[in-house]
């Protein structure tokens, strides 16, 4: 069950016209909060989660704090403290908590979009769009950043149009585009577009670019009855030379025709996988809810991914898009919080 936090909306200034367009606040809380972490035990989480649930941000504040005290680099219990603090009507106090946290744990896409979203609320449009644009570079993929920065671009669409027609009251273009660009926000207001929710359990981490050489591949896991086994078996297998750091296996697992996010090189992916998994001293990858779909020579696995380390602790859903290569299925796309 997720937990999908909407911006209160706020009348900006009178050259803006409307009102500010839903940002959501990407957490799922009792998602996050049930996963079995090592960093934090699950009561500690139930805890937290039970006080929120009923409102008593100020108590779950104070659960929150006493955790930190022992464990003060846990990113997860941080990212609650602000989300707590959001909902608690303390925005500043939520925008240095997540600051904090891009700083520290910059590959984190999560709180870069929940500054976005208070941001907007103060009518900071720029430092908004600013801060999705980073949410969607560590995570191309994060459907919730690129709609919000959709409505972000859209608000300062918005705003131009209007400084443009107190400029020039008699240009016949400028208009039209604000009528439509309010009109939307109309449209929003009254619930005809949903808020957009988070389709992640927790912050996901992301590579850091190094440069490297590309490794060679690596046979495939043995076939099994059908084509559904031997997808989950590819699967299976990718996660297991993840665990055991084996990069030859790991990144074997990737097609050629493999799409790196945001239009990196595929031998600056390689060295970024590799200068965020070789440093490990312990990686575990779990695997559960997969769910299979193939189509001829192409198939799509969906699962829940539990990711565990040295560093950090976290699950998110995970989409595989693979192709049959000889006779192997290998990752041709990779996605989060999908």
């Amino acid at each position: 069950m997720t937990h999908p936090f909407t911006q209160p909306r706020q009348s900006t200034s009178a050259s803006l016209g409307k009102q500010l367009c839903r940002l959501a606040l990407s957490v799922a809380v009792a998602a996050t909060l049930a996963s079995p972490l090592a960093m934090a035990q699950p009561d500690e989480y139930a805890d937290v989660n039970r006080l929120v649930r009923a409102g008593q941000f100020n108590e779950a504040l104070i659960k929150v704090d006493q955790y930190l005290v022992t464990k003060p680099r846990d990113p997860q219990m941080r990212f609650l403290k602000g989300v707590i603090q959001t909902e608690g009507g303390k925005p500043a106090e939520a925008i240095a908590t997540f600051s904090k946290l891009t700083e520290e744990f910059p590959e984190l896409p999560e709180p870069y979009n929940n500054l976005a979203v208070l941001y907007a609320g103060q009518s900071q449009f720029d430092k908004a769009r600013a801060a999705l644009e980073m949410a969607i570079r560590t995570n191309p993929s994060y459907a919730t950043a690129h709609e919000n920065l959709g409505d972000v671009y859209a608000k300062l669409a918005s705003q131009a149009y209007s400084k443009a027609l107190q400029l020039d009251a008699g240009n016949a273009a400028v208009a039209p585009k604000l009528s439509l660009i309010r009109n939307l926000f109309a449209a929003d207001a009254k619930g005809a577009r949903p808020a957009p929710t988070t389709v992640a359990s927790a912050p996901t981490p992301a590579p850091v670019v190094t440069p490297a050489a590309k490794p060679a591949p690596v046979p495939a896991p043995a076939a099994s009855g059908g084509a559904e086994d031997d997808v989950e078996a590819a699967v299976q297998a990718w996660a297991k030379a993840w665990s055991s750091k084996n990069m030859t296996s790991y990144l074997g697992a990737y097609a050629p025709s493999f799409t790196p996010p945001a239009g990196q090189p595929r031998s600056a992916w390689e060295a970024d996988r590799k200068a965020r998994i070789v440093p490990r001293s312990r990686i575990g990858v779990d695997i559960s809810d997969l769910t299979v779909s193939v189509s001829g020579d192409r198939a799509t696995a969906r699962f829940r991914q539990a990711y565990s380390s040295d560093t950090l602790n976290v699950t998110s859903r995970k989409v595989l898009d693979m192709v049959k290569s000889g006779n192997r299925w290998l990752i041709v796309r990779e996605s989060t919080g999908s």
